[in-house]
């Protein structure tokens, strides 16, 4: 919060005090000695009074969490000493280290630590006081009030608050509670004991300290010494080398004028070679050829690793990304916008986000820490706050009021805006409103959970973020780790004040769909000995779009939801700029705008496009009139009315937030543009008000461009490779059970047949053999990859598994465990071996027993005789042991058995008997309801 602290008082002309309430390790802070949490650590007020000692506060908050983690983020005095410069030191509260050497009566303990904070801070150590009314406190100041005289230290008298105002107090225990785990009503739970703990004025202060009147005017003194000046026009982005001789604006140059003829050819038209050349002039006099150039170095890693990627988002506009293969899609043949991405009249860092395959995203990662330094890169934190529902059921639980009220209370706040407030929720609905006064517990529960509503709940890894410095991160911004062994470094400050102080801040987003395509092409190969190139395919095939128009895209990226797919029924999208029509369109602006059914109704001749300017029909002709995408208003603005590009898209902003000042002096502007290039004021006035009404619903067209051809891939090979595509799709699902039965389903709908697990065909993941889906191991319940791939690795070493007694003397106990053999059982893994389920399950134990024996002998050299016979083969051996005699389990157990396995049937199902009588009392299936 130092960033969002320091501009929002800057801007209400309050100088802002960076601080941080450190934890002290009474040693050394890699000392993990067997303490309780109160005795591993004591707090410490430390200040900054300059930038050094701001840059020294984050090197402290960074130490504490990578070096001193023990219950808390820890320092010690060895770090304290290495850092105290621009810092002043306060003796701290009653919970420091000198506080509680006096109230053990240890004076002369508490006299050195204060003699040794007096050597290391010099004049920037203060003694500190503190009366919020509590009887420790006034204990701790006698005695510190008597080392300051001693010493000739000075004193300042400091407030413990803990809360604003003093009407807080109520707010500030419950969320105590809230914390805690407790009710308010719990006589042992932790509170404060007081309402006093608020941030005082200074005349309460004088009240507070009779006789110290000089301790509370110290207080003054300190904050006039404290100037912290941040530059947040400074970037620290990383160096990039370029080759020897060459600047990185030449580099840059050199690498996009190679692109350019990779791309269109050893003679790129002028159109190309124009917008290149006008890119990188802006690229260059901003100075973001460098940034280029890191983003170029990793998704050339990415390519020569074969790891899939594909930038997104506005970056998609720019010819730049394309020439140097960041992006797959054309800008020019789709009329992306190069402004769209970087205005040229500002200097905002642009924002390249680029998807990797899921699975492989950390070796990107790996790279850039390799490339920049293990600590100039991090992750970035997120904070989740306490949003209205959620504050309301914590506040209900801590107020002890009965669960089903809660609910009651909590589900007539709407949900929609995203982010509403108790406030909005209060005028939007009268019911609610209805409670509140009539209730004087709900109002209570009302009043808490909007003080608390908008805190920071807990804290997060941002899904993509990462942040790259120009030399170890902690000498720009604070990070924290958490105390588990493979936990990721991230920072202390969100992704906007990372943004803020200069830092390079990145989206490496793992993209499930990529990784999808990728198995699914990697399994064309395997069963067909087919190289599909996805860069190359043919985008008007008919059969893709077939399936499209069917709806039939479970699976497809983007167009999954029900919703979607009725759409795309209706729509019945015959061409790629169709299907990134949908992919903008499918949005509740342009739903309940009627955006969707005008775009259906003028694409089937039932309605017909009307065009107020020629300039119109000119731009929204491939959209049938409706201004589906930002890039099309950008357009409008600039051709019709004359408004620079750059300026078009800051229009296009103020509209969707609303800004009326701006929007009316863009409307002026527009007007007076069109006017002098033959419109009339009224036509001009009327399209602007078709872009006010519409504009702030479009979608970033260069981002649906994109998405649009990633749909369009998952379309083409699930039309043409079903049970490849079917068997990689199930493979991404592989730990969501709800999901793999929706997409068997959808197999068997397709026609193809879906082979049960097996210990002889099944791999690890999902699979195709003769045509068929063959399931993987990984998806059943208790197996995982660990178990699936020593089990495939066992097979294709040693031949097929001949019975469960075979298969228990081969595999490794360690990594497949009885309970694993046993759903193995259950989910009918073994039927191809022969015997029932219940008769397998019956000999586990004896197999087991006897396999693990077997293993112990050959661990000990003693080879059994079936080994000497043949090394490799199997078939010296007898038939296979007789399995004992046991009752068959019901279908109605194997079933449920196979569930508990599986997480749904594969083999039957209980109601399939009575489907003959079922069909006849029914008109829809669920999922044709859905």
């Amino acid at each position: 919060g130092a960033i969002e602290l320091y501009q929002t008082a800057t801007a209400a002309g309050i100088k802002p005090i960076i601080g941080y309430e450190a934890y002290v390790a009474p040693g050394k802070r890699t000392d993990r000695e067997k303490k309780g949490m109160d005795e591993a650590s004591y707090h410490l007020t430390l200040l900054a009074y300059n930038n050094e000692g701001f840059r020294n506060l984050i090197k402290l908050a960074s130490a504490a969490f990578l070096e001193g983690f023990y219950y808390r983020p820890r320092i010690d005095k060895e770090l304290l000493a290495a850092h105290s410069r621009g810092l002043i030191c306060l003796s701290g509260c009653a919970s420091s280290e000198f506080s509680s050497f006096i109230l053990k009566d240890q004076f002369e303990e508490a006299t050195r630590l204060a003699e040794w904070f007096a050597r290391v801070f010099g004049e920037n150590f203060y003694v500190e006081i503190q009366n919020n009314g509590l009887e420790i406190q006034q204990r701790c100041a006698d005695g510190a009030i008597d080392i300051a005289n001693r010493l000739g230290l000075p004193l300042v008298a400091t407030c413990d608050a803990h809360y604003l105002c003093q009407g807080d107090a109520g707010a500030h225990d419950v969320l105590l509670c809230i914390n805690t785990g407790k009710q308010r009503s719990d006589e042992n739970r932790m509170r404060y004991g007081s309402d006093q703990f608020y941030v005082r004025g200074p005349a309460e202060m004088y009240t507070l300290f009779p006789k110290h009147a000089e301790a509370v005017r110290r207080s003054q003194e300190i904050a006039d010494r404290c100037d912290v000046q941040l530059d947040f026009k400074k970037r620290h982005f990383p160096n990039f080398t370029p080759p020897k001789g060459k600047t990185a604006e030449e580099y840059l140059r050199e690498l996009c004028e190679q692109g350019l003829k990779d791309r269109y050819g050893p003679r790129p038209n002028a159109e190309a070679k124009q917008r290149l050349a006008k890119e990188l002039e802006v690229i260059c006099r901003q100075g973001f050829a460098g940034y280029f150039l890191i983003v170029w170095d990793f998704v050339r890693f990415a390519r020569e690793n074969s790891i899939p990627y594909g930038a997104r988002g506005s970056a998609c506009g720019a010819l730049v990304s394309y020439v140097l293969q960041l992006s797959h899609v054309d800008p020019l043949e789709y009329d992306l916008l190069f402004e769209r991405f970087l205005d040229p009249n500002r200097s905002e860092a642009p924002d390249i986000d680029i998807d990797f395959c899921q699975e492989r995203r950390e070796e990107v990662l790996q790279y850039v820490r390799q490339r920049y330094g293990e600590g100039s890169v991090a992750q970035i934190a997120t904070f989740g706050t306490m949003a209205a529902r959620a504050a309301i059921k914590d506040v209900g639980r801590v107020l002890g009021i009965e669960l089903p009220r809660v609910d009651q209370i909590s589900k007539m706040i709407p949900k929609t805006p995203i982010g509403i407030t108790l406030d909005q929720a209060l005028k939007q609905n009268p019911d609610l409103r209805k409670e509140y006064e009539g209730d004087q517990l709900v109002r209570e529960l009302i009043d808490i959970a909007k003080k608390l509503e908008g805190t920071n709940r807990n804290v997060g890894t941002h899904a993509a973020g990462v942040v790259i410095a120009n030399g170890p991160l902690t000498d720009f911004v604070p990070v924290q780790k958490e105390n588990k062994p493979d936990a990721p470094v991230t920072t202390q400050w969100t992704m906007e004040d990372l943004e803020k102080v200069g830092m390079l801040k990145m989206d490496f987003l793992g993209l499930r769909n990529l990784t999808l395509l990728d198995k699914a092409v990697k399994l064309i190969k395997a069963t067909r000995g087919i190289d599909v190139d996805l860069a190359a395919l043919p985008l008007d095939d008919a059969d893709t779009f077939k399936l499209l128009q069917r709806g039939d895209t479970q699976g497809v990226f983007q167009f999954e939801s029900s919703g979607i797919r009725d759409l795309l029924q209706r729509m019945k999208p015959d061409s790629i700029r169709d299907i990134i029509a949908a992919n903008a369109l499918y949005r509740p602006g342009p739903l309940n705008g009627g955006m969707v059914d005008a775009y259906i109704n003028r694409k089937h001749g039932r309605e017909k496009p009307s065009y107020p300017h020629p300039v119109l029909e000119e731009v929204l002709a491939e959209t049938y009139g409706i201004m589906c995408y930002q890039e099309q208003v950008m357009r409008i603005l600039n051709r019709m009315g004359g408004i620079e590009l750059s300026s078009a898209y800051a229009c296009i902003k103020a509209i969707s937030k609303k800004k009326q000042d701006v929007i009316d002096q863009r409307r002026a502007e527009f007007i007076e543009g069109a006017q002098k290039r033959g419109a009339s004021a009224e036509v001009a006035s009327e399209v602007f008000d078709l872009i006010t009404h519409f504009g702030g619903y479009g979608f970033n067209k260069s981002h649906s461009t994109a998405y649009g051809h990633l749909a369009y891939q998952t379309a083409y090979l699930k039309a043409h490779y079903p049970a490849e595509f079917m068997a990689a799709l199930l493979t991404s699902e592989i730990g969501d059970t709800d999901k793999i039965s929706e997409h068997l389903d959808n197999a068997r709908q397709l026609g193809l047949e879906v082979v049960p697990p097996s210990v002889n065909i099944s791999e690890t993941d999902f699979t195709v053999h003769d045509g068929k889906v063959v399931f993987g191991l990984a998806a059943i319940r208790g197996v995982g990859r660990k178990a699936g791939d020593a089990l495939v690795a066992e097979r294709k070493a040693h031949g097929p598994f001949t019975d469960l007694f075979d298969f228990c003397e081969r595999i490794d106990s360690r990594l497949v465990s009885r309970g694993t053999v046993e759903v193995l059982i259950k989910a009918g893994a073994f039927d191809q071996l022969g015997g029932r389920r219940s008769a397998l399950m019956a000999a586990l134990p004896s197999a087991m027993q006897a396999g693990s024996a077997i293993q112990e002998d050959r661990k000990h050299g003693q080879r059994s005789f079936f080994d000497v016979l043949d090394g490799t083969s199997r078939s010296g051996k007898p038939e296979a042991r007789t399995l004992p005699e046991a009752p068959e389990w019901s279908e109605a157990e194997r079933l449920s058995f196979e569930k508990e396995a599986l997480g749904f049937y594969i083999s039957s199902h209980p109601l399939a008997r009575y489907a003959d009588i079922l069909r006849k009392f029914s008109t829809h299936s669920v999922s044709e309801i859905g």
